[in-house]
């Protein structure tokens, strides 16, 4: 039976980064999740790799169909940008794991979807000093950097992994990205142990 790994983290915490590099490494097996959104396109992001993107009109129909597992909604400084995983017939725990990148609020929604037992919470985390810098870096590299966006998703962030809430997911398993080759390591051994 599969599993879904739910890699989760702060903003800027290298989750893109550790997701790829589990990914290109091969070592476990994984099929991916690719979730869908409404915000507009990254520079660097391509449609079906990182998400599916979307408008508020296609998240409205899929709900309306029923598909929506889990979703997210934003009232970001450019208005609401949702977030969401969808039934859309590429899962299928009878014959492969997955990975996929979520946030707290994602994996517990999962975990009712799934059961308990299908779903994996791995949960990343850094220095709240490191993460900014990074987020201030990739900002500046946009075409068009939205750095009040920027600054909401990191106040965010607090609330988003406090304690509190941490409690209420069962205090996933948490691996510090210090060193990004430390953390992939650490991170592959503890799924060689729960899959």
């Amino acid at each position: 039976m599969g599993r879904i790994v739910c890699l989760m983290g702060k903003s800027s915490t290298g989750k893109d980064t550790i997701y790829k590099e589990l990914l290109r490494r091969g070592s476990l097996p994984f099929r991916t999740v690719v979730p869908y959104t409404t915000r507009p396109i990254r520079a660097g992001e391509r449609e079906g790799v990182e998400y599916h993107f979307t408008d508020e009109a296609g998240f409205q129909e899929l709900l309306a169909k029923g598909k929506i597992i889990e979703a997210r909604a934003y009232n970001t400084c450019h208005g609401l940008w949702r977030y969401f995983t969808v039934d859309d017939g590429n899962l299928d725990l009878s014959q492969a794991d997955y990975l996929l990148i979520g946030t707290l609020e994602a994996y517990q929604k999962l975990r009712e979807y799934f059961g308990e037992e299908k779903v994996v919470p791995v949960l990343v985390t850094l220095d709240d000093g490191v993460r900014l810098q990074r987020a201030l870096d990739r900002e500046k590299s946009q075409e068009h950097p939205k750095y009040e966006e920027m600054c909401r998703r990191f106040l965010a962030d607090g609330e988003d992994f406090s304690e509190e809430k941490l409690a209420q997911a069962g205090h996933p398993r948490a691996f510090c990205n210090n060193d990004l080759n430390v953390c992939i390591g650490e991170i592959e051994a503890y799924l060689r142990e729960q899959l």
